[in-house]
């Protein structure tokens, strides 16, 4: 709370700043945005059906694979 009011008095004190320049209209930056973020969301759901593709393999138990939550021992 006291760092908001202090940030508003020296705001207050400062004056007027004139705005940075952009390089387009604030709409266009925001609506290339939102096309950008379409895109991205298309190609995320693009991969949803990638486990569908085959039924489901059951993994072979390897013998020689190592678990350690089920060699307890020092180190482990």
């Amino acid at each position: 709370m006291l760092f908001q009011q202090i940030a508003t008095s020296v705001a207050a004190a400062v004056g007027h700043e004139e705005l940075a320049p952009l390089i387009a209209p604030p709409f266009v930056i925001g609506g290339s945005m939102f096309v950008i973020l379409l895109v991205l969301m298309f190609i995320t759901l693009s991969y949803g059906n990638l486990g569908k593709r085959h039924e489901a393999v059951e993994e072979h138990a390897d013998p020689h694979r190592q678990h350690p939550a089920k060699h307890p021992g020092p180190g482990h």
